[in-house]
């Protein structure tokens, strides 16, 4: 046996590395897409018009009421023309409304029918009730993941992208530093760009012109023009665009080849953002898995400055 005395433990980043690897080999129990997730996959239609977008947005935030309205009851709650709806259901492949209703009402039943336990306990107070909402996020997150091979082929495209860029705008500036900050530890040239305007033209035509590839955006509510101009901008670079968001539908998402879209927590004046962090870790971890070996030589070199330069406190 070798004698592996001079080799040094890996740093606890390190260890984390290796051991959470995403695998897609496992078997994992059947598990139903979220009752949202069902609806986005449902109503993924290249070019809906903005009346049909408004009516999908509306059906899939108000499912448990929605499937039951009559066509003139929805029409009044989407501001839209009978007709409209008709012609939406006939867009999104039913042959008329009532076929769309009998599909909606089997989604919502099956979801009324697993949360009536749920529904009797305590609702507690405000507080309590935007964290219950988070939990559904994330729960309906943990449903989507099920089957990680979208994750796990995405966050392979962007650990091979150099540059990288990442874009988040106005509120959507926080989890585009977080997710920059922890990729720059596993990837060599990571680009952030959280202004605007001429600014991030700028910076995404360099990415490209540097050999760039991808974008990981975001683009969280309240969702800025600006963001759909610098998505348009890059798409017309050449640069593929990845998008986190709480929308899978609107003009953001049309323009994305990739789109993660997951719920926000709005019960509070501000929102919050527990489920899009989570799909943040999961493509940090899926572009870590993508090259392990540079992976774990980067995170080495890291913890040596770190500790030359004493980064961090001792735990």
């Amino acid at each position: 046996m070798g004698d592996n005395s001079g080799a040094s433990a890996p740093s606890p980043q390190q260890a984390r590395a290796q051991a959470s690897a995403i695998t897609s080999g496992r078997a994992f129990a059947a598990a139903e897409p979220a009752p949202a997730s069902q609806l986005r996959a449902l109503f993924d239609r290249p070019r809906l018009s903005p009346g049909h977008r408004r009516i999908a947005q509306y059906l899939i935030e108000n499912l448990a009421e929605a499937a039951f309205l009559s066509i003139t009851e929805l029409a009044d709650r989407v501001g839209v023309s009978q007709p409209s709806v008709t012609r939406f259901a006939g867009a999104v492949g039913f042959s008329g409304y009532p076929a769309l209703r009998e599909k909606l009402q089997s989604i919502a039943l099956r979801t009324l029918a697993g949360g009536a336990d749920a529904a009797e306990e305590e609702r507690g107070n405000e507080l309590q009730a935007a964290v219950d909402a988070e939990i559904e996020n994330l729960e309906n997150l943990r449903r989507d993941f099920a089957d990680p091979g979208r994750v796990i082929a995405v966050g392979r495209e962007l650990s091979r992208s150099a540059p990288l860029t990442v874009l988040g705008l106005r509120i959507s500036v926080s989890l585009a530093e977080y997710f920059a900050y922890a990729a720059r530890r596993i990837h060599p040239d990571v680009r952030l760009v959280t202004r605007g305007g001429s600014v991030a033209y700028d910076a995404l035509l360099q990415s490209r012109e540097a050999g760039g590839t991808w974008v990981l955006a975001f683009s969280l509510p309240r969702h800025a023009h600006e963001t759909l101009t610098a998505v348009r901008v890059a798409r017309g670079a050449g640069l593929k665009v990845a998008l986190i968001t709480d929308l899978a539908l609107g003009p953001v998402a049309d323009e994305a080849d990739v789109t993660f879209a997951t719920g926000t927590g709005s019960r509070l004046v501000f929102d919050s953002y527990a489920a899009p962090g989570v799909v943040c870790a999961a493509l940090l971890q899926a572009m870590t898995d993508a090259d392990p070996e540079r992976t774990q030589a980067r995170l080495e070199e890291y913890e040596q400055l770190a500790d030359q330069h004493q980064f961090f406190l001792k735990d």
